[in-house]
């Protein structure tokens, strides 16, 4: 048998890595700093994401008018690993802003 951090046997290990990758795309023209609402007054894909696997973060780069109090937000999905598949993000985003495949 091998070895691996998650304690599971060899063959759970290949039949986890066959699972397809599970991506997570957000457009941000519906949410963030392109248009649409901003992310700060939403949040709503961040409370229902059990494995937290959404970040909200301030877009650099940006010029803004005081850098001590940035106004451009987005939405990132920054763990699409732990995702479990569940579209209560996609279900609970008003604007139908995220879309999950794998």
């Amino acid at each position: 048998m091998g070895w691996n951090l998650l304690g599971d046997d060899m063959s759970k290990v290949k039949e986890r890595s066959k699972m397809k990758k599970t991506k997570i795309k957000i457009d941000y023209t519906k949410c963030g700093d392109k248009g649409g609402i901003d992310p700060r007054e939403c949040t709503l894909c961040l409370k229902v994401c059990d494995p937290c696997v959404f970040l909200m973060h301030n877009v650099l780069g940006v010029e803004e008018k005081d850098p001590r109090d940035p106004q451009v937000w987005r939405i990132t999905p920054v763990w699409p690993s732990v995702c479990m598949r569940c579209m209560n993000c996609v279900e609970a985003c008003p604007e139908k802003a995220i879309t999950v495949r794998w």
